[in-house]
């Protein structure tokens, strides 16, 4: 029997830092899958691994036993493969796209969805959800997140003004007074 894991929870979990299967408190989920955890012991928060050896997919007696045996065990390969993970490559996601012509990553400049842009560091990559200002694009080897649409018109930004400095006379010498204040004695010249 699965046991059901909630937010708050506790599960077994690989430490990114660590480097060790420790207990982990579930920080996330998406559906009924563990998203984020954080390592109980050095607090260090990372997306969910499992213990190494144990796996979520259902093992072949628990499959038998969910539903009749007998169907299960004649249905043909093909209509297994929609319960299956369907894992599309990196190249396969960029087959047909103009690959070629496209545009430089900035952060000023704004995406959409399917569009391939260039990065100077991390290559070619798909955007693949845009969220307000922000993209996710898979790259090669893993998938980043970077803000997009942060460069405004030049009436946005703000003008610089230098400031007003009044240059009254050199700076070694002391300034005069106002007009229409007497001048008051150093206080540092010595009488004696």
């Amino acid at each position: 029997m699965a046991t059901q894991h909630k937010v708050g929870g506790e599960v077994d979990a690989f430490c990114t830092r660590c480097r060790l299967t420790l207990a982990h408190t579930i920080l996330a989920m998406v559906g009924t899958k563990i998203a984020r955890v954080r390592c109980n012991t050095c607090n260090g928060d990372h997306a969910y691994r499992s213990a190494p050896g144990t796996t979520d997919k259902p093992t072949p007696s628990a499959r038998s036993s969910s539903g009749s045996s007998s169907s299960s065990a004649s249905r043909p390969r093909a209509s297994r493969s929609s319960e299956e993970k369907v894992i599309i490559s990196f190249e396969e996601q960029l087959a047909g796209k103009d690959i070629a012509n496209a545009p430089r990553y900035t952060p000023k400049d704004t995406y959409k969805v399917d569009q391939v842009i260039h990065h100077p560091t991390f290559g070619l990559g798909l955007v693949t959800a845009v969220r307000g200002n922000k993209v996710d694009i898979t790259f090669k080897s893993e998938t980043k997140t970077l803000v997009h649409g942060t460069g405004g018109g030049a009436a946005e930004k703000p003008a610089f003004s230098p400031p007003n400095a009044k240059v009254a006379a050199p700076a070694d010498k002391p300034m005069a007074a106002p007009a229409d204040e007497p001048a008051s004695p150093s206080s540092d010249s010595v009488e004696g």
